[in-house]
């Protein structure tokens, strides 16, 4: 299950808690099954943006109230059960743990890079900084014409206002955590 499944299953459930609603009540709202709501909630459905339109407007909320990151005291994110949200098969996959939030002032990234492969980014502007943490592998890293070696559980950080590339060089794949801080 991706974040965004994730969320609007924990959210559509408060919410519908928070109603006093049963999902039979939920499901005569909204024209929703009460099958694919239970899917829905137990995080088993993918549903679509014409599911979502039936419940948000049967349930009188905002698009942003089933898809937010649940006001919850701890989030558990499983990376066995994460999608790439950006892929190219044999080369790269990204994986999104923590997205941009407006309440949120970073983002957090797994990224995978196979031998011999690269992953190209663009600038993030001003006042954006990522910190990188290597966990298997060795990262080269391309700033503004200028390379970096990152080696296996060491880290690095710089302002990415200027496109930068990921270098898988060695023979072993290669994974690193990136957080992205906003300045405000």
């Amino acid at each position: 299950m991706d974040y965004l499944n994730k969320n609007i299953s924990i959210n559509l459930k408060a919410i519908r808690k928070e109603k006093g609603m049963s999902m039979d009540e939920v499901a005569e709202q909204t024209g929703v099954s009460k099958s694919m709501l239970g899917q829905i909630e137990r995080g088993e459905a993918n549903p679509t943006i014409g599911t979502l339109g039936k419940i948000v407007s049967g349930l009188r909320v905002d698009l942003a109230d089933l898809t937010r990151t649940p006001g919850v005291g701890v989030y558990q994110v499983n990376r066995d059960r994460l999608l790439p949200s950006k892929e190219v098969p044999g080369q790269y996959a990204v994986y999104t743990y923590f997205p941009y939030e407006k309440n949120r002032l970073f983002e957090i990234y797994e990224i995978e890079i196979e031998p011999g492969a690269c992953y190209v980014s663009g600038a993030h502007g001003q006042g954006t900084n990522e910190y990188i943490v290597v966990h298997a592998g060795e990262l080269t890293l391309e700033v503004d014409n200028s390379f970096y070696q990152v080696k296996q559980e060491d880290a690095l950080s710089f302002e990415t206002a200027v496109k930068h590339i990921y270098w898988n060089k060695g023979r072993e794949p290669l994974k690193f955590i990136i957080v992205f801080v906003f300045k405000q």
